[in-house]
């Protein structure tokens, strides 16, 4: 395990960020449920608590839950990606950000639909400057499963940014989540696992099937 840290997750009540929480709290990881909602927050922060047997979840609003946190994942939908980070911004300075976002346009989900700027990630990076540290992280990873920590999901997670040890960190996030990070170059990258989740999206409802992932081959 990673070193125990306090992670707090923007969008923290939906099916990721609460799966995510979940398998981080079992580590030992402190997480803080960050929502518009406090009170929801908090029912799902009782859950994970009641799940791992430990009071390691609390809830919060999103502001509180920066502000506690050494590293922040932000888990909202792509159109609110960039509001919600702005709001954020004077707490997340000096810090980690994940963004897990993925720009799906609904209602063709399952076909890729990238922004001007390419990359929704890079284009937030841009946005907030130097002093936050962008990680794009987790978008290809099925929540379908997350809950269940007995389960094994084969998934890597493609982990891209500018950042070195910012990559290598969430590399090991990745680990304590039960899956494996793979270190996949800067942000720009993330221009690739942004748009294989509309793919995967795809892939899952030809073959009838809740929980396609990608693993790279070569590594062991």
């Amino acid at each position: 395990m990673s070193e125990a840290r306090v992670i707090a997750i923007i969008g923290g009540t939906g099916a990721e960020g609460s799966g995510l929480a979940v398998r981080w709290a079992n580590k030992g990881h402190k997480v803080v449920i960050g929502s518009r909602d406090p009170q929801k927050a908090r029912e799902t922060a009782a859950k994970i608590n009641e799940t791992v047997g430990r009071d390691l979840a609390t809830g919060d609003t999103s502001d509180n839950a920066v502000r506690q946190a050494d590293i922040v994942v932000l888990t909202v939908p792509f159109a609110a990606q960039l509001k919600t980070a702005l709001a954020l911004q004077s707490g997340l300075r000096g810090k980690i950000l994940i963004d897990v976002t993925v720009p799906l346009v609904p209602p063709k989900v399952s076909t890729v639909q990238l922004p001007p700027s390419d990359s929704c990630v890079v284009a937030l990076q841009a946005e907030l400057g130097p002093d936050v540290r962008v990680v794009s992280a987790f978008q290809n990873v099925s929540a379908h499963k997350l809950w269940d920590l007995a389960y094994a999901i084969q998934c890597d997670v493609l982990v891209c940014s500018d950042d070195k040890q910012a990559r290598q960190e969430v590399v090991a996030l990745a680990c304590d989540a039960g899956l494996r990070g793979v270190e996949a170059g800067p942000l720009a990258n993330s221009v690739v696992a942004e748009a294989l989740t509309s793919v995967l999206i795809w892939v899952n409802r030809n073959n009838k099937i809740a929980d396609a992932g990608i693993t790279i081959t070569g590594l062991g």
